[in-house]
Parts: structure tokens; sequence; C-alpha cells
């Protein structure tokens, strides 16, 4: 099998990369400004708002599978627009499709959403995903459309962003409830998905609703640091506007796939 990840330079791209080359896959990972860094991968300089580029490399790679992960927050171009020609050029070619959507397109509310709710963006990055679904979806109507919530690691922008409140240099929102996963549970379930022939949107994220502020309680004790010097807001506060309790149940994904979505406690226990 020959797995194309758009996007191989990115956190969760790179991980898939790692988790297909291990498998004994062909990979080829595509970067646009960091280089894919990683033995056994093909890596591809490309440009997703290029259509016909996006339709070149697909054609030339002639991929089984086309995991999608292109990510830029607040450019349109890359996140709708990129999806798009991803969508054309892979069903052009006849390869499965994988693609990385996220909670951020829905509203927030008190009770949990399943997998098959419309979207309902209340800002331009959500919307913007909400875009990219409806293009792949329009494109490709086999396409397995994964919503997910925040991606934990090591390496990650969300434990870094704790740190950074945990120093006092930034601050967490009380008020912002999401379900984050491991960033090698995502990787094992999008590669799972891509060897099934599971169509339309699925929630893959993790069992545990925490709050940011929650998040860096739990980086805090894991890492020895102190949380008392936390710094915290709410988004009303901050001046931003972004959903607030947005949780994912994902019943269906637990009961399709093997791969086990951990949640945060457990990955984060002292």
């Amino acid at each position: 099998m020959t797995v194309l990840v758009v996007g191989g330079s990115g956190f969760l791209g790179a991980e898939v990369c790692r988790l297909a080359v291990a498998a004994g896959e062909r990979v080829v990972g595509t970067y646009h400004s960091g280089a894919v860094g990683m033995a056994g991968v093909e890596a591809r300089r490309l440009d997703v708002t290029d259509r016909a580029a996006v339709r070149d490399l697909i054609a030339r790679v002639r991929p089984t599978v086309v995991i999608g992960t292109p990510y830029r927050y607040g450019d349109w171009a890359v996140t709708a627009d990129g999806a798009a020609h991803i969508a054309y050029a892979a069903a052009e070619a006849g390869a499965r499709l994988v693609h990385i959507s996220s909670d951020a397109l829905h509203a927030g509310r008190s009770e949990p959403y399943g997998d098959d709710e419309p979207p309902s963006p209340i800002f331009p990055y959500g919307a913007a995903k909400a875009a990219a679904e409806t293009a792949v979806r329009a494109i490709d109507p086999a396409a397995a459309l994964v919503r997910t919530s925040l991606i934990l690691g090591e390496r990650s922008k969300q434990i870094q962003l704790c740190r950074d409140a945990l120093a006092g240099r930034a601050a967490l929102f009380t008020d912002e409830l999401r379900c984050p996963i491991d960033v090698v549970d995502l990787a094992g379930a999008v590669l799972e998905l891509a060897g099934t022939d599971y169509t339309g949107p699925i929630n893959v994220a993790g069992p545990d609703a925490v709050s940011r502020a929650e998040l860096g309680l739990l980086v805090a004790r894991r890492e020895g640091l102190d949380p008392t010097v936390m710094k915290t807001t709410t988004g009303a506060e901050a001046g931003v506007l972004r959903p607030t309790d947005v949780r994912l149940d994902s019943a269906r994904a637990v009961g399709l796939l093997r791969t086990r979505l951990r949640g945060v406690r457990e990955l984060l226990a002292a």
C-alpha cells in the first residue's frame, strides 16, 4: 500500500508517517515550509492551495490512501480550498481519502455531539473546517472525515501552552471544554480507518472532557510544577469568540476500531 500524507511535516502528519512506515507501507509525506525528515518517508514539497500541483503530485505518486492533514490556523486557502483540491485529486486517482476535520466546526452546547451532526461554526476557523468538510463530501462521498479535538503529545502546542501558563507567560481558559486525544492514538485510528470502507464524519477524540485550565493542572501535576502560579481567564475576558463546551461522543469509533482512545487523565497520570 502507498500512503500519501499531505501535511507530513506537521504534528499529526509526522506521527501518521511514522506508524505507516513501521507497518511496512510505502509512505510519501508532503511539506510546505518544514521538511519531512524521517527515515523511510519519501518527502515531497507541496502547496495545497495550488490545485494543479496537488493533482500532479497525486497522479505521480499513485497512492492507495491519501491522509489529508494540512493545517494553518486562520488560513482559509489552506484549510478549506486545500482540502477541496486534495479531495478532487484523490477521487480522480481512485485513492481512499481520510480527511482530518475538527471539533471547531461546532458552536458548543451542554450535550456531546454525535458523529453525524451538521456543522454550526461561530468563528472563522470553524467556518473554514466546515467548508472543507462540505467540499470533501461533495467531491468524494466515499471519504472518511475524522472530527477530532485537542491533539496532545510531548511536542504538541497544547502541552506547550500549558507549560507557558504555568510559567506565567500565557493564560488558559476555564470555560473551554474539549476532549483531548493523544497523537499516537489519533494517528493509529486514522490509519485503521484508511483500511475500512467507512464513509462520512466520525468523531475520534478522548473520553475525558476537560477545560484548558484543567489540562494545565494535569500537566503541572505530572511535571511537578507549581499550579498556583498558573494564569487563567475566560473567553469573554480575553475578548475572543470561540465555542466553549464542545464534547465529542466517540462511541462509534470505539466500537469500530481496535485503537484504544485513551483519556487525558490516563495520559497525564503523574
